[in-house]
């Protein structure tokens, strides 16, 4: 593209060239007759200035046509720019899993608000929301629609507030005997998973104490087994993980089994602080190869052919004065 635009120049230059060298044949009147004696008047120092005024003005012409030709060629070639990225995926999954008995209601709402003030900055990420108490209940499943997300997450939190006979959050949750059967309720999120062989990231957030109240269906080992092997890390929030070490270290053990762990809330520790700990690893692992972007880079050249143009204009007047 640029030998094109050079031969363009070139043959822009002989063209002119032929044009000026050109002897004029039309007649010549008495506004246009030879002047006796000129070479006198090409001896005059400001003749001369004249002349050398005017052939750099011309060279400066020429020169910027010239050099403008060659940039539009750049310009034409569609110069290009390359850019190194890492992308970052945001394709994981988020279940909630909420043990909606009596002593989690305040862990619970604690979790329902984080996450609702989380979803303004998701992007990509799927949340579903499992409730359970005696018998699992599926409040919505997996899904990126942050606005439908938001108002079952403000309907159940709400429902904490018992202002019903019969709070939401009980719905589907009272059909089994005893409470908080937490190898059931973690056996129920993990299997609500779908597209397993596609490459995202998936985590539960279990809130519990673990103080199981009757037999459940699955233990809580054999809930995390079944969790790590279709790819599923559990971190657990446990508000009575340091007071009570038996149901707490089981719980550690069977979180940690999965690849993922189990926290004790303190004073110092909230709710908001171990989910972004969680957030924060999620992210680690879900870092892409890294890129190079190639993209169309212009501007610059475009600027300098634009200062040329004008330049060339203001020559242009100059010499035709």
């Amino acid at each position: 593209m640029i030998l094109v635009a050079a031969g363009v120049v070139i043959a822009a230059i002989g063209l002119g060239l032929l044009i000026g060298l050109r002897r004029p044949t039309h007649r010549v009147d008495a506004a246009s007759a030879p002047i006796a004696r000129a070479e006198r008047v090409r001896t005059l120092p400001s003749f001369q200035s004249a002349v050398r005024r005017r052939t750099v003005a011309v060279s400066g012409v020429i020169v910027l046509g010239v050099i403008a030709a060659l940039i539009g060629g750049v310009i034409a070639a569609r110069p290009l720019s390359s850019q190194t990225i890492q992308p970052v995926n945001t394709s994981r999954d988020i279940m909630l899993c909420l043990d909606v008995s009596g002593s989690m209601s305040d862990v619970d709402v604690e979790v329902l608000t984080v996450f609702e003030e989380l979803l303004d900055g998701f992007e990509g990420e799927r949340i579903g929301l499992t409730i359970f108490n005696s018998s699992p209940v599926q409040v919505f499943p997996l899904t990126d629609d942050y606005d439908f997300i938001r108002t079952h997450m403000e309907s159940i939190r709400s429902s904490f507030d018992y202002m019903e006979e019969i709070p939401e959050h009980w719905v589907g949750t009272l059909n089994g005997p005893g409470a908080s059967l937490i190898g059931d309720g973690l056996a129920s999120c993990a299997m609500r998973f779908d597209h397993l062989d596609d490459e995202r990231s998936r985590s539960i957030i279990l809130a519990t104490d673990n103080e199981v109240a009757g037999a459940s269906i699955v233990t809580l080992q054999e809930a995390a087994d079944y969790a790590s092997s279709v790819g599923v890390r559990v971190f657990a929030l446990n508000p009575v993980q340091d007071i009570d070490a038996g149901p707490g270290d089981e719980l550690v053990a069977a979180a940690r089994s999965t690849g993922g762990d189990s926290y004790g809330l303190r004073e110092t520790t909230t709710v908001a602080d171990i989910i972004a700990d969680v957030e924060e690893q999620d992210a680690t692992e879900l870092r892409g190869q890294a890129q190079v972007v190639w993209a169309d880079t212009p501007n610059a050249w475009i600027a300098v052919l634009l200062v040329l143009g004008l330049a060339f204009i203001v020559l242009m007047w100059r010499v035709r004065l």
